[in-house]
This record gives structure tokens, sequence and C-alpha cells, in this order.
């Protein structure tokens, strides 16, 4: 167990390695990616931009061909329209150059944070100063961005009255093109205002139309008098808050008139008062029902566009939740394949452990066969020299005491003669049991020695 640390250590140092070096791979991969993705949109952004920049301009060539051109019989109402054209134009300009303003502000704070960045000091007072420019920048972003909301939050509003505003001109008009072909043929008559708000009856107040009929009916606001007879009137009138007691002043004043005339006015300018004030009503309460109608449908609007808002976030809500899934399913797969992968290179790394240690074993036995042998070779040639040695030595005594018994003999012969057969020749040749241990020896030294080679 004390063997297999190391390599567990070296495995894992190993697979980490590999995991860091993948996960930077795959970082750069989905950086690249990510940028690809952002470019890409850029440039549908652009091509977006640029499309309906080439329609807002033919919208307007048109427009202009349109409405301010000289020889139009609506110059002159049109003009109005030039003059807020014009003004709300300077107006976006300075907007523009507003803006255009303090984006450079921004730029220029983080090109010069970057510059700050490029020579870092390790000191607080530098890394305060980086710290304050970096809230400064972006404090601007956020009032940037803060301002740009509320401007966009007013346009919206504003779209939002424009188009209720349209809707309404467009139900008008679709009215008056109903009516278009009956109202064509009685235009040019007095009583076409008649007939027109017949075509409308159903779609303005009953006391806005009786009002109107009975101005038609009566000759218009002044009640069929001529506008200085109708003031001088209303003067006397309104200095004597409508009691009768009026009527010799008003004799003196309007010269022409007879007492009849000014107490039919007089009848006419009661009921005239009567029918306007019903008029107002029914114009205020109707502007009160538009208004409510209006406020009904931004909320209805509103509602619908938070329940699309919340169904959009809990569909962005659930996919990022199966995306978290899918992230962890992943790591965990790739856990526990660095987990096999630890314990198969650890099995790996024990095996060959195992198979160096026996391989180490087969070369101490060789060499210990070796060592063995080698000294029981050494000590049987020890024994061998030893010996021949002894031979050797004995052989000298031998020869000593021959060659003693030879001079004892030499001299016992002269004494006495003896004639026996002599080979002398014997005396040089070696025993019988010195040529088998020499025969012996000679065969040892024959045989090839085991050899074996150390790693």
């Amino acid at each position: 167990m004390a063997a297999l640390a190391p390599v567990l250590a070296a495995a894992a140092g190993r697979l980490q390695n590999e995991s860091c070096s993948s996960s930077a791979g795959a970082g750069r991969q989905f950086q690249s990616w990510k940028t690809k993705a952002e470019r890409a949109k850029k440039v549908e952004f652009i091509r977006t931009a640029e499309k309906l920049k080439a329609q807002l301009a033919n919208i307007e060539k048109d427009r202009n061909g349109h409405l301010y051109n000289r020889k139009s019989d609506f110059r002159v109402e049109y003009r109005l329209l030039e003059e807020l054209e014009h003004s709300m134009t300077v107006s976006r300009k300075m907007e523009k150059a507003k803006i255009l303003q303090q984006l450079s502000k921004i730029q220029n704070n983080v090109k010069r944070l970057q510059q700050q960045l490029k020579d870092v000091k390790p000191t607080p007072e530098f890394v305060e100063k980086i710290k304050e420019m970096m809230e400064e920048i972006e404090n601007a972003i956020n009032a940037f961005k803060e301002d740009q909301r509320q401007i966009y939050q007013q346009l919206l509003k504003e779209e939002k009255a424009v188009i209720n505003e349209l809707s309404l001109f467009e139900r008008k008009v679709e009215l008056w093109s109903l009516g278009s072909s009956t109202a064509e043929k009685v235009w040019k008559l007095p009583s076409a205002r008649v007939t027109v708000d017949k075509t409308l009856e159903n779609h303005l107040p009953k006391e806005v139309i009786e009002f109107e009929r009975f101005l038609q009916r009566t000759g218009g606001r002044q009640g069929g008098w001529d506008d200085y007879d109708h003031q001088n009137f209303l003067k006397i009138r309104t200095k004597y808050r409508g009691r009768l007691s009026y009527m010799d002043e008003a004799l003196e004043y309007l010269s022409g008139r007879t007492k009849e005339d000014i107490e039919q006015h007089d009848k006419w300018y009661q009921e005239y008062v009567v029918l306007y004030e019903r008029k107002k009503e029914s114009i205020k309460k109707w502007k009160e029902k538009q208004q409510q109608e209006k406020e009904r449908n931004l909320k209805e609007k509103e509602k619908s566009e938070k329940m699309l808002r919340e169904r959009w976030l809990q569909r962005e809500e659930a996919q990022k939740q199966k995306a978290e899934e899918e992230r962890k399913r992943k790591q965990a797969t790739v856990e526990v394949w660095k987990k096999q992968k630890v314990v198969a290179f650890a099995i790996d790394q024990v095996s060959q452990l195992k198979r160096e240690e026996k391989m180490q074993q087969k070369v101490r036995q060789s060499h210990m066969k070796f060592l063995l042998e080698r000294n029981t070779l050494q000590k049987k040639v020890k024994e061998e020299l030893e010996k021949l040695e002894n031979e050797k030595r004995e052989e000298t005594e031998k020869e000593g005491r021959k060659k003693i018994a030879a001079e004892e003999i030499s001299k016992f012969q002269e004494h006495v003669e003896i004639r026996v057969t002599r080979d002398r020749s014997r005396l040089n040749r070696p025993s019988k049991g010195r040529e088998e241990r020499r025969q012996e020896m000679a065969a040892a030294a024959g045989e090839p020695l085991l050899r074996v080679s150390q790693r």
C-alpha cells in the first residue's frame, strides 16, 4: 500500500493537468464561439439598421413630395408641419450631439484607465486611484443608461398615445369613407352638414348632434344676426343679468331691431345656452369615457405585455435550468471518467511495478546463483591447487627419499654386488594416481562458466 501512494499521486497529478488543459481548450473554444456569435449579431443589426435607414429616406422623400410641394393647395397648413419637423430635427441633432459627447467622455475615461493599467504599481495609492477611476466610469455609464431609459419610457408613452389617436382617426376616416358616396352629392348644398351629421349620428353624442342641428336651423352661432348686433345684445343682456328691464336700452342700441326681434333672439339665446351647456357636458363625459377606454386599453396591453414577459422569463428560466442540469450531468460524467482513469492508471502502474519487482527478483536470483557457482568453482580450484601442491610436495619428498635410497643402494652395492635389470625411465614417469587427478583437473578446467547479464 505504501508503494501505491506515489503512483496514485502521480496519476492524479497527470489527470489534473489533462483536465486543466482540456478545460482551458474548452474555454477558448467557447470564447471563440461567443465572439463569432456577437460578430454575426452585430452584422445583422447593422444590416437591419441600413435597411430601415433606406426605407426612412424613401418615406421622407415621398412625404416631402406630397406635403412640402409649393404648388400644393394646402401649402399654408403644411407649413406648420414643416416648421414642426425642422424644430424636431434640430432637437434630434442636439440630442445626438449630447449623447455622442457623453459616450466620448466615457470612452476617454476607459482609455485613460487602460493606459494606467499598462504600468501597474503595487502601491495602495495606485490601487485607490484605479478604484476611483473605475467608480467614475461605472457611475457615468449608469447615469447614461438611466437617462436613456427615462427617454425611452417617455417615447414609449408618447408612441402609445399617438397610436391610440391614430386608431381614432382611422375610425373616423372609415366612417367618412362610408358616407363619402352620399356626401359628394350634397357637399355643395347648405344642408350638407346635416347629411354628414346623419351619417355620424351613431358615433357622436346626441347632445352634440342636437346643438349642431339647432345652429344650422337657427342661423349659426349668432342666431342669424350680424356680429355687431349680436355682440351689443350680449353686452346689454350681461349688464342686466338677463332681466327684462334691458329691453329699452337694447332698443336704443339695436336700431333697426324691433322688440319682437329682440325677444325672439333672447329666447333663441336661452335655448342656445342650454344646448351649449349640454354639449359641453356631453363632450366632457365623452372625453372622460375615451380617457377611461384609453386607460383600460393601456392596462390590458400592459397586462398582456406583462404576461408575455412572464412567460418569456419562465421559458428563459426553464432553459437555464435545463442547461444547468445538462452541465451538471456532463460534469458528473467527466468526474466518473476521471476516477475510472485514475483507477486504471493506478492498476497499470501497480502491474508494472509487480513486473519490475519479478524481473529484479529473477536478476537477483541469477546473480546469487552465479556468485554461488563462482565461489564453489573457486573453492574447488583452490582445493585442487592445494591438492596438486601437496602431491608435488609428496613427490618432491618421494624423489628425495628415492634419491637417498638410491644413494644408500649404491653404497650398499659397493659392498654387495647384485645383478638386477634396471628401468631408469620409470623414475621420470608420474604415478597412476597422479595421472587420474591430472585428467580430472583438465576436465574441470574445460567446462564453460555460467554467465548472467546484470541490469
